[in-house]
């Protein structure tokens, strides 16, 4: 008997020609619809504009550049440590040089790579070793088919010599979000691969952290062998951050941002420590907000609406990788915190009492107190929680104290927009 085909088989069928999938189909009433975006990627994280929309940020250029200005001629780069709040630049002023090191290198006959690792989520040296290899790897040059996965960091290292000495005079690789790696030996792999006599190739690491107290927790070795020149980026004011945003006018249309969306996108990103990219994000979700309404203008009331929406959005962000169990703690002290408005913190105890009724509400395994102990300490190193040491009263010993950094409500939404807690809504 012949077997019944699959729904997605079915499906594929039924669509084989994708211009003929009504899900995606526009219709005479979708080419009505309010047009608010012209280049909506000015508004994405992660894009790096040209130099004339950086604003308040020559200094910076110019200090890194001097760092990596000698792989222009050949000559090795100095590593660099770049510190600062979220949303100050860091990342884009490190992108931004890099790649003008490179293209001037290549001017020069000089063959420059560059990688860029985010490693919120490549945060294992396994993983970033597989990331930098790969994106250096040039096929035609070295004939190497370098796998996903099956190999640890051993083998993948192996092939990185092998590709920087075949492809290669210089290579910078910029590890954003480093404070995330889980340990600090691949800083000590890449700053000494040629002292070693692993590679020939010039090889220099630009280090991005929202911790300045990032480099205390490094061992002296590590340190030893970066040897690297440190920047602390401030956070921007004001009149830097209007000027941002008029810099990314230009993403939407004509007459369509109000005259106060600006100004209220700006001050609401100073009030938030100067955060640029805050600002940007909600900008653009202020924009998506008009867009599905069908208006002709972005407004003030988009502009507060969407303030909301960064704020759950930035905070996913910061709970990007972690895991259930994780959420399942937060969610329960961010209901401790919802039901004790006036309380300044939550012991251990009282938040894993809370914690144990909503593992239970969905059968959730049950972790032990003491480890929902030490995650609420990591939570606390990356800034989700804060944690103070209480005094203790009469005949009480000293204890730790939680308390949620985010607004509760922010934390709630946030984390039940994970589909594997939607239950306990």
């Amino acid at each position: 008997m012949a077997e019944e085909p699959s729904q997605l088989t079915d499906f594929n069928e039924r669509f084989e020609d994708p211009s003929e999938d009504p899900l995606f189909d526009f219709d005479e009433e979708d080419n009505d619809r309010a047009n608010i975006f012209a280049r909506k990627e000015l508004l994405k994280v992660g894009h790096v504009p040209e130099s004339t929309r950086i604003v308040g940020r020559d200094d910076e250029i110019k200090a890194v550049a001097a760092e990596l200005r000698p792989i222009v001629q050949g000559d090795p780069p100095n590593n660099v440590m770049i510190y600062g709040k979220t949303g100050t630049g860091k990342s884009l002023v490190a992108r931004h040089v890099t790649e003008r090191a490179r293209r001037a290198a290549t001017s020069n006959d000089v063959a420059v790579g560059t990688v860029y690792v985010d490693c919120a989520q490549h945060n294992t040296q396994t993983r970033v070793a597989r990331t930098v290899t790969r994106s250096l790897n040039e096929t035609d040059a070295t004939d190497f088919d370098i796998p996903r996965a099956g190999i640890g960091s051993g083998e993948y290292y192996d092939y990185l010599w092998e590709i920087l000495d075949t492809a290669y005079e210089s290579v910078i690789i910029i590890l954003d979000e480093v404070d995330r790696l889980d340990d600090d030996d691949i800083l000590m792999q890449l700053s000494r691969a040629r002292e070693s006599g692993k590679a020939d190739c010039h090889l220099g690491v630009i280090a991005v952290s929202n911790k300045i107290e990032y480099r205390d927790r490094l061992n002296e070795r590590v340190k030893s062998s970066l040897r690297e020149e440190e920047f602390v980026f401030q956070p921007y004011d004001a009149n830097q951050l209007r000027q941002i945003m008029k810099h990314r006018r230009d993403a939407f249309y004509d007459n369509v941002l109000s005259d106060d969306v600006i100004p209220l996108t700006a001050a609401i990103a100073a009030q938030e420590h100067g955060d640029a990219r805050k600002a940007i994000e909600i900008l653009r979700h202020a924009g998506e907000l008009a867009e599905r309404e069908n208006v002709e203008m972005v407004t003030e009331e988009h502009v507060r609406n969407a303030q909301e929406w960064a704020q759950i959005d930035r905070f996913e962000e910061l709970l990007r990788g972690s895991t259930t169990q994780v959420k399942f703690i937060l969610y329960s002290l961010a209901l401790l915190s919802e039901e004790n408005p006036n309380s300044e913190g939550f012991s251990t105890s009282r938040i894993y009492e809370r914690y144990q009724e909503t593992a239970e509400k969905i059968d959730a395994t049950i972790l032990s107190e003491h480890r929902v102990y030490e995650l609420l300490k990591e939570q606390a190193f990356l800034g989700v929680v804060e944690s103070t040491r209480t005094g203790g009263g009469r005949g009480q010993g000293s204890y730790l104290e939680h308390r949620l950094v985010q607004d509760t409500e922010i934390v709630l939404k946030s984390v039940l927009r994970d589909s594997r807690l939607e239950d306990l809504a």
